[in-house]
C-alpha cells in the first residue's frame, strides 16, 4: 500500500461578476477604460434635515427645571478654612492627611466643589470640627 504525500492546496473560488467599488480612483479608472459605471445614492445621504417637532421634543423644550448641581455653601467653605487655619495646616497638608487631591480642598474652600459626604466626613475627622452640612433637598412628587 502506497501513500500519496503530495500536498493538497485548497483555494477559494474567485467571485464572479463585478463587486461594488467605492474607491474614487477605481471609479475614475473604470470611466477612463470606457466601462459602465453605476452610481447609487444612499438613502437620505447628505440630507441633514431636522425632523418635525414631536411630543417628546416639545416636552423637553417646555422643561424649566433647574438642573444645576449643588455647590459647597459659604458657611461650609468658611468652616473648613477656619478649621484648617486653626490646626496650622496648608491645603496640601490637609489633602495628604485625608488622602485627597489638593485641588479638592481648594475647591471646597472657594465654594466651587460639589459636596461629597465621604470627603466632608474625612475633613471633619482630620480637623476635629463639625462642618455645617446643607439640608437635604426633598424630592418633588411627580
Amino acid at each position: 500500500m502506497d501513500q500519496d504525500w503530495t500536498p493538497v492546496v485548497l483555494t477559494k473560488k474567485k467571485p464572479t461578476g463585478s463587486k461594488p467599488v467605492s474607491d474614487e480612483k477605481a471609479v475614475t479608472a473604470a470611466r477612463r477604460d470606457g466601462n459602465e459605471v453605476e452610481t447609487m445614492k444612499k438613502f437620505n445621504a447628505g440630507a441633514n434635515k431636522k425632523s418635525a417637532t414631536t411630543l417628546n421634543t416639545a416636552k423637553l423644550d417646555a422643561e424649566t427645571d433647574d438642573l444645576s448641581l449643588p455647590k459647597v455653601s459659604k458657611s461650609m467653605a468658611d468652616s473648613i478654612r477656619d478649621g484648617r487655619m486653626a490646626k496650622k495646616l496648608t491645603q496640601k497638608q490637609l489633602a495628604q492627611a485625608i488622602n485627597e487631591q489638593q485641588s479638592v480642598i481648594a475647591d471646597y474652600e472657594s465654594g466651587k466643589g460639589l459636596p461629597n459626604g465621604q470627603v466632608i466626613s474625612k475633613i471633619e475627622k482630620a480637623l476635629g470640627i463639625k462642618i455645617p452640612r446643607p439640608p437635604k433637598a426633598k424630592k418633588a412628587a411627580e
